[in-house]
């Protein structure tokens, strides 16, 4: 791709594309402000902790970040890691809980902006893929679990996720109609939407359909007033509770962080979680990211890593959760025609400039609306469709996802991932990889010319990847690379995926590549990116 034809960064551009950036921006507002609000009640937090996330991923993140066309803000993947730090730090105190949380997130941004510096931006590869899908679709499940409550109306008795799955039928029975109506319609416009097909549909955030419906058959339902009605015999209740609720000035919504609990075990599992969580889903969005943007930029992560560690520092400090860039929209912001991280900023600016004028607004959305958004979300989170994806990579990828997915329920996040990787690391001893091999590779490399041939023995796998990627991402562009296996035993599913990434890379930027010794190896399942060993026949 000719580099000339790169939109500018910085200043010029922002001359250079002012109105592509403004009108995504704009868009990208729509779409995040009932999903910041959203997030930040599931999470147990005040709304408005979600909409300053939203500024602040905006404003700040966006002009330290070393991506160009993500969008940052809170995300349903950390509605779990917040529910859980609040209800462990405060011991049954909410807001004690999130004094305590925004500690945690203070601190968690400082190692982020650390890790930054120390050039720790490859974080992600020691995460295998299923460790990944399987920790999003736990907390799809966690979302679920929570929120079909609230689409109801309808106040749990149980605490754990288990249980909180096993009382959905008993919510289904003694639902709120009113508040259910307007749950129940949010989720039909979610799914319909999408469906047709015209130009203009597309580019209708559905998040803010569902909101300005749920307004208006609030608004007829009078929810802004305490009351009861009578449906089928049974008396039911409605009123403010069931609506949003903001201070009456953006300033009234800042919360300090209470430092006291730092040198507690539960506080360093929590900061840790939070920061593993938020820098793993940034820097896995800004990759994918990458390859959906029509320059073919490539992101700098270290300078992700630090722009969301200074967002994350902020945030803590003022009362906001913690952000991450955001797949979704980020994808929404490609899709609207964003050049440059300025549609980031402005979707930030929009948002501020919103809530200082507009908060009366807000107040008007039922609870039940947002529900419906976060219902969808985490569907899409954990969806048959995951499952089935997951299956066709292979029974070993499919053991590590339900292993990761049962232990973040019944247990926590931190839990469930670590011992996701440590089944990951116990098949891929299963499949022939020599314990010495598990955290070092044995390759080497040649160079002549515009040619390099990059020899690996041995094998592949996720934990020993980050010294043979630092290589290959450090070969000249445009040349001619050779990846030879030889004498290999075992690539791993992870790494398949990582290969192929390079390849989008390195072609993408004009180069050449290719890949030699994986006809040697035996796939475990029919899918191209599934685990490869050597089979003695």
């Amino acid at each position: 791709m000719d580099n000339t034809k790169l939109p500018k960064d910085g200043f010029t551009g922002l001359k250079e594309n002012w109105k592509s950036d403004i009108l995504s921006g704009f868009t990208i507002f729509l779409i995040a402000l009932p999903l910041c609000i959203g997030i930040a009640i599931a999470s147990g937090a005040p709304p408005m902790a979600g909409l300053f996330a939203g500024i602040v991923g905006g404003i700040l993140a966006s002009i330290l970040g070393g991506s160009y066309v993500t969008i940052n803000g809170p995300a349903a993947g950390l509605i779990a890691v917040v529910v859980n730090s609040i209800n462990v730090l405060g011991g049954g105190d909410p807001k004690l809980g999130f004094e305590l949380t925004l500690a945690a997130i203070v601190i968690a941004g400082i190692i982020q902006i650390i890790l930054g510096l120390l050039k720790a931006g490859n974080l992600s590869v020691y995460f295998p893929g299923s460790v990944i899908h399987g920790m999003m679709a736990a907390i799809g499940i966690i979302i679920i679990s929570k929120q079909a409550h609230v689409l109801l109306g309808v106040t749990p008795e149980a605490k754990s996720i288990i249980g909180l799955l096993g009382e959905i039928p008993t919510s289904l029975m003694k639902f709120n109609p009113e508040i259910a109506i307007i749950g129940i319609a949010g989720i039909i416009i979610l799914i319909l939407l999408p469906m047709i097909k015209t130009d203009w549909a597309k580019r209708i955030p559905g998040p803010l359909v569902v909101v300005l419906v749920g307004m208006g058959i609030g608004m007829y339902f009078d929810l802004e007033d305490q009351h009861t009605f009578t449906f089928l015999q049974q008396t039911y209740e409605v009123g403010p509770k069931n609506l949003v609720n903001l201070p009456a000035h953006i300033t009234d919504g800042f919360t300090t962080p209470n430092f006291s609990k730092v040198f507690t075990l539960d506080f360093f599992l929590m900061m840790i979680t939070i920061m593993l969580v938020a820098s793993i889903e940034s820097l896995l969005t800004a990759t994918a990211i990458d390859k959906l943007d029509p320059y073919k930029r490539t992101s700098n992560m270290d300078k992700e890593l630090i722009s969301k560690g200074a967002g994350n520092f902020f945030l803590g400090m003022i009362g906001g959760l913690p952000i991450i860039a955001e797949v979704v929209r980020s994808s929404a912001n490609i899709n609207n025609g964003a050049k440059t991280r300025w549609s980031n900023f402005f979707h930030g600016l929009f948002l501020l400039v919103f809530i200082a004028l507009f908060p009366e607004v807000l107040h008007k959305i039922p609870l039940s609306a947002l529900s419906a958004i976060l219902i969808m979300v985490g569907f899409k989170l954990a969806s048959p469709k995951e499952f089935k994806h997951t299956y066709e990579k292979g029974m070993d990828q499919m053991i590590v996802f339900l292993v990761t997915i049962i232990l973040t329920l019944v247990e926590d996040l931190l839990v469930g991932v670590f011992a996701g990787i440590v089944v990951e690391i116990l098949l891929l001893l299963y499949h022939g990889v020599p314990m010495k091999s598990i955290f070092k590779a044995d390759f080497s490399v040649e160079s002549s010319d515009n040619n390099h041939i990059v020899t690996i023995r041995k094998t592949l796998i996720f934990s020993n990847y980050l010294s043979v990627k630092r290589v290959l991402y450090s070969l000249p562009l445009g040349g001619n690379v050779t990846i030879a296996l030889v004498d290999i035993s075992v690539v791993g599913h992870t790494t398949m995926e990582y290969l192929q990434d390079f390849i989008f890379y390195y072609e993408g930027n004009g180069g050449k590549v290719i890949v030699e010794g994986l006809e040697k190896l035996t796939p475990l399942s029919d899918h191209p990116q599934a685990t490869r060993k050597l089979v003695n026949k």
